[in-house]
């Protein structure tokens, strides 16, 4: 193995990633007094929160009179009863004052003639416990992700975060199941770096890109979720994979919610309204894994638009050109430019795209990352925390809704530091890093840097993303997860014959991709396992084998670890959070979930 030197940093806490959990996290650990770094592999404002259109839900009732107990209800109806209640209380009481707390610190939102920020209409946003529709979504037109984050960002400078940028982050530093700190690799100049610290905070975002196509960045890569995973922590419920409706035909580049909340629809290649036929009482408004379905079955059923009957059309062309230019002008040019259409004159081809992850890094309410230990399924982890899409506090349970993703990076980012602060001691002495504890990081970087097999990885990781289009996709069956099994552990049987040209250290784009192909894969897999061994129909997990849902047997959370040598799977579950924080709210028992 070649010699590698460590350049050492010591911080009071460690953040990884810098979206929009990330940098909130950071920003309120170093309001608090904490030593704070920020590791990115991407510049902050490049993080693909900065892809976030609709907005940000928060029941502040300025479009009509709204509570945080209707967006607790439709937010545990939307999970399909899998999210825990107490966190979602949590997410939904504190979400009106994170909301103005980002006005205040200057995100630009659409106002109303009043004055007051501006909320749209958002899939599975109901009033009083399901009666009708509301608008709860707070909007800066459809940039809503990327001002949130350039505001957050100049907030953290104010505030002395210091940030590392193109730095990739390899592994947990764990000591006898504490984590100490992270490795990273400084890309621009090849050096390796150690960052010691009281609390690391996992903020890196989902692995949409396990799939072959998918509205996430390239960059989603779920880097926290891996090294979790080699750390020998489980993930949580990784076979709830959401499919957004409207990813453009052939482009797979987002078009907002918003833009059915603005009043837009879908229709098939008769003209009919067809969700009028799924989801009678919202409509096109329904939850993102219901119209994802309908759409799939009107194709299936041959009532597909375009030559080969295959996608679906989304109409903004009956909506007041003004309204689309001050609310949806990013959906306009994205239309334009990816799809060759004019939004004022004619709709849009859509097919549904893999969009978020709903399982992740399980963690408590706040935000402190929690392992099954014997009969304890809430151990936490000590020195660890995640936050984000990279987490699973499992507020969105089988099905997120809408709106409710920007929420959950600011009130959970919040929740760390808060905790953080409560917890930890500025400038408190750290224990001394061992080398035992990171020579693991730097056997695997240089295997890996010095892989000679016949495989590029490019090769590899897309017979990994098609298996998982195919194979773990909007309608599952037993014999497509099967599939899917073994598909992937064929992948997995060809990690040790992977192909890096590059030997270098600065800049080496071959061996990043093979890093993240490295994180990928492993997610894939238990993503794929979970899913097959899961027997019923949930939220985003559609079985067509068990096509409904199983609250008997199946009202928990999947666990799930992975031997990173062999590939071998293990599963173990947690039950779900049935009960309330306070006694201001009694949970909601289960239902049929029906729109």
């Amino acid at each position: 193995m070649a010699t590698y030197q460590f350049t050492d940093h010591k911080f009071d806490v460690v953040v990884v990633g810098a979206g929009g959990s990330g940098l909130r996290a950071a920003l309120g650990c170093a309001q608090a007094g904490l030593k704070t770094a920020c590791i990115t592999k991407v510049f902050p404002t490049r993080s693909h929160t900065v892809a976030a259109q609709g907005g940000i839900s928060a029941s502040l009732g300025n479009m009509g009179e709204d509570d945080w107990r209707w967006h607790m209800y439709d937010t545990v109806k939307g999970s399909d009863w899998l999210g825990d209640q107490d966190a979602i209380e949590y997410l939904c009481r504190n979400a009106p004052a994170a909301v103005y707390e980002l006005e205040h610190w200057g995100v630009p939102f659409s106002r109303t003639p009043e004055g007051k920020i501006y909320q749209r209409a958002f899939g599975g946003m109901t009033k009083n416990y399901g009666e009708a529709s509301i608008q709860r979504t707070c909007a800066a037109a459809d940039r809503t992700g990327h001002a949130m984050l350039h505001t957050m960002y100049g907030q953290s400078l104010a505030h002395d975060t210091e940030f590392f940028i193109e730095y990739f982050a390899l592994d947990l530093i764990m000591d006898e199941g504490v984590c100490r700190g992270v490795t990273a690799w400084k890309l621009d100049d090849g050096t390796l770096h150690r960052f010691q610290a009281q609390m690391v905070i996992l903020a890196t975002g989902g692995y949409g890109r396990a799939y072959f196509s998918a509205t996430s960045a390239h960059t989603c890569t779920g880097d926290g979720g891996g090294m979790a995973l080699r750390a020998g922590l489980p993930l949580q419920d990784m076979e709830f994979v959401q499919f957004h409706p409207t990813g453009i035909y052939g482009a797979g580049c987002l078009i907002t919610e918003g833009a059915r909340g603005e009043g837009g629809y879908l229709t098939n290649s008769e003209g009919e309204r067809f969700m009028e036929r799924y989801a009678p009482t919202v409509k096109d408004l329904a939850p993102r894994d219901m119209v994802s379905r309908a759409m799939t079955i009107e194709i299936r059923e041959g009532r597909g638009v375009g030559p080969n009957k295959d996608h679906i059309f989304l109409h903004l062309d009956h909506l007041d050109p003004k309204v689309l230019a001050a609310r949806l002008p990013g959906i306009s040019e994205s239309a334009k430019i990816f799809a060759g259409v004019d939004v004022t004159k004619e709709p849009i081809p859509v097919l549904p795209t893999v969009h978020y992850n709903m399982g992740g890094i399980p963690t408590n309410f706040y935000s402190e990352v929690v392992t099954k230990v014997g009969e304890n399924p809430d151990q936490v982890v000590p020195g660890l925390m995640a936050v984000g899409e990279a987490a699973c506090v499992s507020v969105h349970g089988a099905n997120r809704l809408g709106s409710n993703s920007l929420i959950d990076l600011v009130v959970f980012g919040r929740s760390a530091a808060l905790r953080a602060a409560s917890i930890l001691k500025a400038g408190a002495t750290q224990p001394e890093l061992k080398p035992a504890m990171t020579d693991g990081h730097l056997a695997r970087f240089d295997r890996l840097r010095n892989a000679s097999g016949s495989t590029p990885t490019a090769a590899l990781r897309l017979e990994m993303q098609r298996a998982m289009q195919e194979d773990a996709a909007v309608f599952r069956t037993s014999d497509a997860l099967a599939s899917g099994v073994k598909r992937l552990e064929a992948v997995q049987a060809k990690r040790g014959d992977l192909k890096v040209s590059d030997r270098g250290m600065i800049w080496n784009t071959d061996l990043v991709e093979t890093l993240e192909f490295e994180n990928l894969v492993v997610q894939a897999q238990v993503t794929v396992v979970g899913a097959h061994n899961r027997t019923e129909s949930r939220g985003a997990h559609a079985h067509e084998d068990f096509p409904d849902r199983d609250d008997k047997n199946w009202m928990k959370h999947t666990l799930a670890w992975i031997d990173d040598a062999s590939g071998k799977v293990s599963i173990d579950y947690r039950p779900v959070h049935d009960f309330t924080m306070t006694n201001e709210v009694a949970p909601f028992p289960p239902k049929a979930r029906v729109y």
